[in-house]
């Protein structure tokens, strides 16, 4: 059997297309990235002090981001159950609200 090589990908490339389950829904990438441009980042875990601030920081700049036509969108390895847990927390103690999608990646298919 053959093995599959991946190349790094490059500034201008296409990104590949993916199905998954996140905070806000079912999502297809090229459904969601259609017209737009995507900021697709990824953090270790939920419930941890540092990736809480980074996408809250995210989070509080939607005007800025939404006025330049970039949609925003979060992956971890972590399960639904526990993102949807933690965006709940957040908005709870901060009053910060994750309104974009967060992957759930437990197979690290997407990463």
């Amino acid at each position: 059997m053959e093995e599959k090589v991946y190349s790094m990908p490059r500034i201008g490339d296409m990104a590949p297309d993916f199905e998954v389950v996140t905070t806000t829904g079912k999502l297809k990438f090229s459904d969601y990235n259609r017209g737009s441009w995507v900021i697709f980042f990824s953090h270790p875990a939920d419930f941890t002090p540092v990736c809480t601030t980074e996408l809250s920081g995210f989070a509080k700049e939607k005007d800025f981001f939404a006025a330049h036509n970039t949609k925003l969108m979060g992956l971890s390895i972590d399960s639904i159950h526990s993102h949807i847990a933690w965006v709940n927390a957040v908005h709870e103690k901060t009053d910060v609200l994750f309104e974009f999608p967060i992957v759930a990646d437990i197979s690290m298919e997407v990463a």
